[in-house]
């Protein structure tokens, strides 16, 4: 028998009993249930959770228990791992671009909520899918700043194919509603206004009633600075919705990063340090994929071994991961201590989002350890 807790009370106190030499990834289901109550008691509307995030069966199982009853699914393996943890559950396939296999696949899992970019993608659909109580959204895309990375380079309808798009959605007899996506770690409230008010001018052109209308994930998490303020752009959503419809539709998030990521913290272990250079035990290949492009989070404790908290004078740090690759590194540098040594570890908050699910194992890194952390009750 274990002489270890099957619950630690936080990261250090694991990390100093047991002194890993490999990544730890700490889940506290106590601060995923707080975000979860958080969405569905401040958004205006259904919540769902973008599965694509973080697909562990924890996740998906203290979020059914926290009263999630919704997920936005993008491949038939998402839909198999949400029947696992929530056999009722509703998803909404908002991946616009499917194989004939996936959609039926789609169809054999009980998906009745779809979304669509294109003419030839809702033609897979009106062949597959049966159009009564079957929801097919139409996907938006406007240029609007305010997010990390734009996803409408990839996916969305511009404003008049929408509006042809909406139209063939109601002559096909499915519920006609729209959707888009903000873009990721979008802090800009406005960026949603923007968006529903060119929502509400298609649903007018096209002259179809929305029974629903999806505002997407982008949602931020906290990275860098002072928290995002969620509550904000909730109420935002709900204003700019009243103001532009006279109908107004009912309303549907897909938060994915920003329900998520409070509720994993990573540790990383230096396995050298070479003047203002760090090497990790883990890199963009491992937990830390999205540091390459986004940047790295600043709430960062530096743990010895043995001891407190390094503290001190900082300095601008080079940050490595350990494979045998000059790209699997931090972007830009990163402020630590300037104490901080070799076997010392990196406890970096807010990682639950696109880390475990990102994971490639590249050069035989990447593998991590689950650690729970909180209340024992």
């Amino acid at each position: 028998m274990s002489r270890h807790p099957a619950v630690w009370s936080d990261p250090k106190a694991h990390l100093q009993a047991t002194l890993p030499d490999h990544p730890v990834l700490y889940f506290s289901p106590a601060r995923l249930r707080a975000t979860a109550h958080q969405f569905l008691s401040g958004f205006p509307g259904l919540v769902t959770y973008a599965v694509k995030a973080n697909d562990a069966a924890v996740v998906l199982e203290n979020l059914v228990a926290s009263g999630i009853r919704a997920f936005d699914v993008a491949s038939p393996e998402e839909m198999e791992k949400v029947r696992a943890a929530a056999p009722g559950a509703a998803m909404h396939y908002n991946n616009p671009v499917r194989s004939k296999a996936e959609v039926a696949a789609a169809v054999r899992f009980g998906v009745r909520s779809f979304s669509v970019d294109s003419v030839g993608e809702l033609a897979k659909l009106i062949a597959a899918v049966p159009a009564e109580g079957t929801e097919v959204s139409v996907r938006l895309k406007l240029p609007v700043p305010g997010a990390a990375y734009d996803f409408g380079t990839k996916f969305g309808a511009g404003p008049d194919d929408a509006v042809d798009l909406l139209r063939r959605v109601a002559d096909a007899g499915f519920t006609p509603s729209m959707t888009f996506h903000p873009g990721t770690q979008c802090e800009r409230a406005e960026a949603w206004t923007q968006y529903i008010d060119a929502c509400a001018q298609v649903a007018k052109r096209a002259n179809v009633s929305l029974k629903r209308l999806n505002v997407g994930g982008g949602f931020p998490s906290h990275r860098v600075g002072k928290a995002p303020d969620l509550q904000a752009i909730f109420q935002t959503i709900g204003r700019a919705t009243a103001r532009a419809f006279d109908t107004p539709p009912e309303l549907v998030c897909e938060p994915g990063r920003a329900m998520v990521a409070e509720a994993f913290i990573l540790a990383a272990r230096v396995k050298c340090r070479r003047d203002a250079v760090i090497f990790l035990n883990d890199g963009i290949y491992g937990g830390l994929a999205e540091t390459a492009f986004m940047g790295a989070i600043d709430r960062i404790t530096v743990v010895p071994p043995l001891g407190t908290p390094r503290s001190g004078e900082s300095f601008d740090a080079t940050v490595f991961g350990p494979t045998c690759d000059s790209l699997d590194r931090m972007k830009g540098t990163v402020a630590l201590p300037e104490t901080i040594i070799e076997d010392d570890y990196l406890i970096i908050e807010g990682m639950g989002g696109y880390s475990t699910a990102t994971v490639t194992r590249f050069n035989g890194y990447g593998a991590f350890e689950t650690v729970t952390i909180g209340p024992k009750g």
